[in-house]
C-alpha cells in the first residue's frame, strides 16, 4: 500500500519525492555506491562512521553485507540507494542506523556523488528519510557532523533540523548535533551552529 505524506510517497522500504527515489542497494548497485563511498571528496566527510571504499572488491563486499542487513533490521533502520528520477542515476545513498555507542538515538546520514552535489538531493533524500522514519512511529532523528562540514550542516538545515549543540559522545568525536522531532516535520529550522564554530573548508 503506498502512503502520501506531504510530497513524500512511501511503498514498504521504496520512497518516493518528486525528484528522487530511494530504493535498498543489490548487488547490480556496486559500481555506482563505489563512484560514492570510494571518492575522497565525499570520503573525507565519512569518517569517523566508515572510511573510503578503496575498490570494487572491497564495495562488493560492503554492499553484500547491506543487503544481508537490510533483511535483518527491523525496519525502519536501513541502507538506501538514492536515484535521480530524471536521468535514472544514481546520486547519492542514505541510512538510518543507530548512534552509537548506546544504539538509542537513530541518525540519518546522507551522502551525495560529487558530480551531483549542489543540487539540493541532500536535504531532500534526508527529509524523506525522516518522513519514513516517523511514519513507521520514530519520535526523534538526529543528524551528525563534524564543525568544518559547513555543506552536512546546510543540508540538515534543508531537511527541517534544528541545532542542539556539540558532542563527543557519538564515535568518540566532538560533532554538531542536529534534531528533527516528529511534530517539527515541515516547519522550517531556525537554530544553525555559532559562527565561531563554522569554517570556510569546503564540504
Amino acid at each position: 500500500m503506498t502512503r502520501r505524506s506531504h510530497s513524500v510517497d512511501i511503498d514498504g522500504a521504496l520512497i518516493r519525492t518528486v525528484r528522487l527515489h530511494l530504493a535498498p542497494w543489490t548487488m547490480s548497485d556496486v559500481e555506482a555506491a563505489l563512484s560514492i563511498f570510494g571518492d575522497g571528496e565525499v570520503a573525507r566527510w565519512l569518517a569517523p562512521a566508515m572510511d573510503r571504499v578503496p575498490d570494487m572488491a572491497a564495495m562488493r563486499h560492503l554492499i553484500s553485507r547491506w543487503v544481508a542487513d537490510s533483511a535483518a533490521v527491523e525496519p525502519p533502520l536501513g541502507r538506501w540507494k538514492v536515484t535521480d528520477l530524471a536521468t535514472g542515476h544514481i546520486v547519492g545513498a542514505v541510512s538510518l542506523l543507530p548512534l552509537p555507542p548506546d544504539d538509542v538515538d537513530f541518525e540519518i546520514g546522507v551522502q551525495i556523488a560529487l558530480g551531483w552535489w549542489g543540487n539540493g538531493y541532500a536535504g531532500e533524500a534526508g527529509e524523506a528519510l525522516a518522513h519514513y522514519a516517523f511514519d513507521a512511529g520514530v519520535d526523534e532523528v538526529f543528524a551528525v557532523s563534524r564543525p568544518a562540514n559547513q555543506r552536512a550542516a546546510a543540508a540538515a538545515r534543508r531537511m527541517g533540523m534544528d541545532w542542539v549543540g556539540q558532542t563527543g559522545k557519538y564515535y568518540s568525536t566532538r560533532l554538531d548535533v542536529f534534531r528533527l522531532r516528529r511534530y517539527d516535520l515541515d516547519v522550517p529550522a531556525v537554530a544553525a551552529p555559532p559562527e565561531t564554530e563554522q569554517t570556510d573548508e569546503p564540504a
